[in-house]
């Protein structure tokens, strides 16, 4: 059980909530021109060079999607194409949460005040946040915080607009690179790590581990 009651539970979206889907649609785009272990590489150069593309000054979520791809695809020697890129940043809004988010953001929502912070433009995060099923009494995104994670800004920036301490809100994230690792810097004492797989567990910072949403509202006692 986790003994602690947050002010707010802060969420990562897109990946912890929102079903993530570029490794698929890259995986569909190239597919027929890599296979096997090339085109995997491919698919993990893209996020690697995704976590790049944001940790500089801000920019549209938009370059971020298209400049990642066009310097995966020059690392395999493989076309670029610009507007199939574009493709990926357009579906962004389409996806959906995963199976399990609905029924357990329903039951934190009975107690809770929610709160997301995504590495969201502010035209697309609101289309994922309708289809999540549960009420949001935040939704602060990178494009408002000038500021991508793993960076502190946006953090801060929703600090502020909560008006609240770090210490004041339990995180939330399938991601340590991107949320749990700076969440740690900062201060966030209580923080979740939803088991998704798209990174190993690293217990040095300090978190509960759940298997999904409705496991976290169990730990928090609903």
């Amino acid at each position: 059980m986790i003994e602690f009651e947050p002010k707010y539970i802060t969420f990562d979206c897109y990946g912890t909530l929102t079903k993530f889907r570029m490794a698929d649609m890259t995986r569909e785009m190239f597919g027929n021109v890599l296979q096997g272990d090339d085109l995997e590489k491919l698919v993990a150069f893209y996020a690697g060079y995704r976590r790049d593309e944001v940790l500089g000054a801000w920019k549209p979520y938009r370059d971020v999607v298209v400049n990642a791809l066009r310097r995966a695809c020059k690392r395999m020697n493989v076309e670029f194409n610009e507007v199939e890129a574009e493709k990926i940043y357009t579906a962004v809004p389409t996806w959906g949460p995963h199976p399990d988010v609905p029924e357990g953001l329903s039951r934190l929502a009975k107690k809770y005040k929610l709160v997301i912070l995504s590495n969201a433009s502010n035209n697309q995060i609101q289309s994922n946040v309708d289809k999540l099923g549960a009420p949001f009494h935040a939704v602060f995104t990178a494009e408002q915080a000038q500021s991508y994670k793993p960076r502190m800004q946006g953090f801060e920036y929703m600090f502020d607009q909560l008006n609240c301490n770090p210490e004041d809100v339990l995180h939330v994230s399938s991601s340590l690179r991107y949320d749990l690792m700076t969440a740690h810097d900062l201060g966030i004492k209580h923080k979740a790590f939803v088991k998704r797989g798209h990174e190993p567990s690293t217990p040095y910072y300090q978190y509960y581990e759940v298997n999904d949403i409705p496991h976290l509202a169990a730990e928090l006692g609903l």
